[in-house]
């Protein structure tokens, strides 16, 4: 094998290799005399077929399976040599002219990671904003609790559904006069007043009574989370089979123990670790974003284009995926066109932020174990059907891809922690109110150009199509991990088999926004009329 670099240019590389028949010629009698005890030929005793007669049964197959080893051995060795990173896979591309016989000269084109300083994690001053649990959150709570929970006792035939009411009802939804999937349940209960359905449905049961059967109207909205629903009119069949009343018990131990508790103590408590979950979950929002606005203002290195590009079209997609579903989806996307270059600019810094993360990561021993990864496989493998969750835990056991992505959000975690222990932290109590204020005025005040991704912002100054989009734009990307580990890619011009993906380099990680900048899976019919129950 020979090499010569014919391009060395920023984060660009450029080689020619050429493979000699020579080394191709004996990978073929290499293989030829390891199948040939294997080979069955009439006239001949098994085993003892000549080799010669083989190469011509199988030659030409033999040739292109030495070819394309050939080439990724050639890749692997290139990559290994010139002591490469490769940010995304390479280009590779057979000489036209190749035939067998002859020296095989290929072409190989690849970006590079960039050679990052190692980042200093001392002097990162934050300020945690910290939220007191009052004694009345945790008493609304209950309250609400007792209010599910509260007895209901049947209604009269001659009672008139009103407020507070719950009806027990079955419908059957139809669009254009047509039924739609998951459109019909039976015995579903129904609180009058408690916005449970969509707008429209429930104002319309005002007034009937046990046993009527009715035919109401209601519109989806335009943001409904199933898309052959959004906007559309519906038509709805409704019987009222029974009507429920019932008082909201009182809040006390025998309550609680109603629910398996040993007192309301025990309940309180549960509930007042919830609210703190959740104010926690606020802070660690906030405090991440300032971290990255840190990071990401002390940093400036180039990135690598295809990732850059790469990046550019997930966000791209996504917008684009939201605009149709505006009133105006013309307006949404020339408005969007209008903005190209400063999503652009987004994208350039969150996959640098990104790659300065799994720096950080890597040169501080952040590493995610075997028992965490066979942890969030088996979590991610519960979203699918028994017989479906075996095989997608062999897949992303086999495809390093993968596990990759699987991985990522985890390892980002875990070296936002890293730094959070690093850092100098002052704690500021403040109302949830102010906390969320703070979170929104990030998401509201800053234009993209300005600070762009990886600062920590939403970026949601303007309309609300683009805050999936944006939110995860302000975060670093999940792709910076997976391409390290990626193989090299199949040449173009000569099928070859894909060969093992190198050593990953380095963790690398994602954006925990990244999961909102998904299209949202739809939702099962029988919610298009009811939210929760």
């Amino acid at each position: 094998m020979q090499t010569v670099e014919t391009l060395n240019e920023g984060l660009k590389r450029a080689y020619t290799v050429t493979i000699t028949s020579k080394d191709i010629d004996a990978r073929v009698e290499k293989e030829v005399k390891a199948m040939a005890p294997q080979v069955r030929m009439p006239g001949f005793r098994p085993g003892k077929v000549p080799a010669n007669l083989v190469k011509k049964m199988h030659g030409e197959a033999l040739q292109r399976d030495a070819l394309n080893n050939s080439i990724q051995e050639s890749i692997q060795k290139l990559i290994a040599d010139q002591k490469l990173r490769p940010a995304m896979q390479p280009s590779v591309e057979l000489d036209e002219g190749f035939e067998f016989g002859k020296d095989a000269e290929i072409k190989v084109a690849l970006e590079v990671l960039p050679e990052i300083a190692a980042p200093s994690v001392d002097g990162i001053k934050l300020e945690r904003l910290t939220v007191e649990v009052a004694d009345a959150q945790v008493d609304e709570a209950a309250g609400r609790i007792a209010t599910q929970q509260g007895a209901l006792e049947e209604k009269g035939d001659d009672h008139v559904a009103q407020d507070g009411d719950t009806l027990v009802i079955d419908f059957l939804g139809k669009v254009d006069g047509e039924a739609f999937e998951g459109g019909a349940a039976e015995d579903v209960k129904l609180k009058l007043g408690a916005g449970q359905f969509i707008p429209g449905f429930e104002e319309q049961l005002g007034g009937v009574k046990k046993g009527e059967e009715k035919i109401i109207e209601v519109t989806f909205p335009e943001d409904y989370g199933a898309e052959h629903l959004a906007g559309k009119l519906a038509t709805f069949d409704i019987k009222v089979k029974s009507i429920l009343d019932g008082d909201k018990p009182k809040l006390d131990d025998d309550f609680a123990k109603l629910l398996g508790l040993e007192g309301l103590d025990q309940l309180k408590d549960l509930l007042k670790g919830q609210i703190e979950q959740e104010h926690n979950g606020l802070t660690r929002t906030h405090m991440k974003r300032k971290l990255l606005d840190q990071l990401a203002a002390a940093h400036d290195f180039d990135v690598p284009p295809s990732m850059v590009e790469a990046e550019f079209e997930q966000i791209w997609q996504q917008l684009q995926h939201e605009a149709t579903h505006e009133e105006d989806p013309a307006a949404a996307i020339a408005e969007m066109e209008a903005e190209k270059e400063d999503y652009r600019a987004i994208a350039v810094r969150r996959v640098r932020l990104g790659l300065l993360l799994s720096e950080i990561g890597q040169a501080n021993g952040v590493t995610v174990s075997d028992q965490e990864m066979n942890r969030l496989i088996m979590q991610a493998a519960q979203q699918y059907g028994p017989q479906d969750r075996e095989r997608f835990v062999q897949y992303v056991r086999q495809d390093p891809m993968a596990a990759a992505q699987l991985r990522a959000p985890l390892y980002e975690d875990k070296v936002v922690d890293f730094l959070f222990d690093k850092a100098e932290v002052t704690d500021r109590a403040v109302t949830k109110e102010e906390l969320e204020a703070a979170i929104e005025a990030e998401d509201g005040d800053i234009k993209p150009h300005v600070h762009g991704p990886g600062c920590g912002h939403d970026h949601d100054e303007k309309p609300k199509k683009k805050a999936a989009a944006k939110k995860a734009a302000a975060e670093p990307a999940a792709e910076a991990e997976a391409v390290a580990e990626e193989a090299p890619a199949k040449p173009k011009k000569a099928a070859a088999k894909k060969a093992a993906p190198a050593e990953a380099e380095a963790e690398a990680p994602a954006a925990e926004a990244a999961a909102e900048e998904k299209p949202k899976k739809k939702a099962a019919p029988k919610k298009a009329a009811a939210k929760a129950e």
